[in-house]
């Protein structure tokens, strides 16, 4: 009987596109796997529990970014787990597994949490990684945020903005994040700014944060304690670190990231 409830209210979830009936929808659907103690697999549950308990976290999961509620996202991760742990014997693979792992490692990267998304990336591939021995890298769901992630660390903050610009996005849901890695990397490029140059134009600074105007700008600026005289803003020193550019030359660290950056922000500029 609880089964059936349970596949009725699946149904109704599958149909509906208003969050507001969804939500008391996945209540119920909680309420019915809790009768019936599947909540977390069990050695007895039956398979056929096992796949509609799966299916109703996974639509939860997708829900709640869609929602922009990431402690609800977070909170369907966790309880997904132990059944995307379970052998194929016991469950067939999921065709969302993919997506959910991806959105919450992009999740704990725009919490500027690397050492979550890590753990996260090394337990996947503790677990076996994908069917068939693929590489996690060229998976499309799982390779995007590896990738931003990489890009971020090595400060190629040009190469973050190519892929939320382009067709590279997996799904909707990734282009949720957007916005929030947007003002992630906006912070990262203003301190690598400060780094890099004493001083740099206001209209250099417009490009290099992809900000809509000059007044944005001076918001920004003001905001981070910047001194702005003359139209150019002014950093505080800051140690330099030395790297070497594309010709060999030395140069530092972080001037190259924006240099990168300030480059294809020009180009932007020149398509529109």
């Amino acid at each position: 009987m609880a089964e059936r409830e349970l596949q009725d209210i699946q149904r109704k979830l599958k149909s509906s596109r208003s969050y507001n009936e969804q939500l008391p929808l996945l209540s119920s659907a909680k309420l019915a796997l809790l009768k019936l103690k599947s909540l977390t697999p069990l050695p007895n549950t039956p398979s056929s529990t096992l796949s509609l308990a799966r299916d109703i976290f996974e639509t939860g999961a997708l829900l709640s970014i869609r929602a922009k509620d990431p402690a609800a996202f977070t909170r369907y991760v966790h309880q997904l787990t132990p059944f995307y742990e379970l052998p194929d014997e016991r469950l067939a693979p999921s065709a969302e597994k993919n997506k959910i792992t991806g959105l919450y490692l992009l999740l704990l990267l725009t919490q500027g949490d690397y050492a979550g998304f890590h753990t996260e990336l090394e337990g996947l591939e503790l677990r076996g990684g994908l069917p068939g021995g693929n590489n996690v890298e060229n998976d499309r769901f799982l390779g995007y945020p590896i990738k931003l992630e990489r890009w971020l660390q090595e400060g190629s903050f040009d190469l973050v903005w190519k892929a939320m610009a382009s067709r590279e996005v997996p799904s909707e849901e990734y282009g949720v994040f957007s916005e929030i890695l947007t003002t992630h990397i906006r912070t990262e490029i203003a301190t690598c700014s400060e780094t890099a140059y004493p001083s740099l134009p206001i209209s250099s600074t417009k490009n290099l944060l992809f900000l809509d105007s000059e007044g944005a700008v001076i918001e920004f600026a003001q905001a981070r304690g910047w001194l702005i005289r003359d139209g150019r803003i002014f950093f505080p020193n800051q140690n330099l670190k030395s790297g070497v550019d594309e010709q060999g030359n030395e140069k530092e660290l972080s001037q190259l990231a924006i240099e990168n950056t300030l480059g294809y922000a020009r180009e932007l500029e020149t398509i529109v």
